[in-house]
């Protein structure tokens, strides 16, 4: 009778000790499986052309327009790559009364188109490379825009300043943000071609 306890303890305990192990099996594929739901979710977001980048930002909201105006904009969505300077509306505002609204007129579209390509030149030039292309050339470094004509850059107190065909001058205030087709430098004042 001893032996037949012993063995009903054995298979008892064999029982709860495999009962045990077949819960922790099925607790350990619930984990895996509820491992196997975590997703990388990694979002990538592309940067937008320069009307993209312009076009979301409010203080650029006059230039847009005016690139909208003068038919620039699949221009400027382009290739590029494009270096812009580009003015705030506060420098549109320096110009005098009315000179916006007249640009703006369909009549003066060349005109328009003139003004803003005089704020574009061909290629990539981020800041420290604007700034080292003055220092290596005695504190001057002449660009040509996509309009022909020529705009001087120089330095004064740290900051890169455009010295147009006229000889009025604008102030960088925003280096270097970023497009998917080139670089937008913001400017203080409007730069005029002869």
């Amino acid at each position: 009778m001893k032996l037949v306890k012993t063995i009903s303890a054995f298979a008892l305990l064999g029982v709860i000790a495999t009962s045990c192990g077949e819960k922790k099996t099925a607790d350990s594929s619930e984990m895996t499986d509820s491992t196997a739901v975590a997703m990388d979710t990694t979002v990538v977001v592309e940067t937008p052309n320069i009307v993209g980048v312009a076009s979301g930002n409010a203080d650029f909201s006059t230039l847009v327009a005016a690139v909208k105006a003068a038919e620039l904009v699949e221009t400027l969505s382009g290739d590029g790559p494009f270096t812009v300077f580009a003015p705030t509306n506060a420098a549109f505002d320096k110009l005098p009364a009315g000179t916006v609204d007249g640009l703006l007129k369909p009549e003066s579209i060349d005109k328009l188109k003139a003004v803003l390509t005089y704020h574009v030149v061909s290629g990539k030039f981020d800041a420290a490379t604007v700034i080292d292309a003055i220092n290596k050339n005695n504190g001057k470094y002449t660009v040509t825009t996509v309009q022909g004509g020529a705009i001087v850059l120089s330095l004064k107190d740290g900051k890169v300043l455009l010295t147009d065909a006229n000889g009025g001058t604008s102030t960088v205030v925003l280096a270097d943000v970023a497009a998917s087709n080139g670089v937008i430098h913001a400017i203080d004042s409007v730069v005029m071609p002869k």
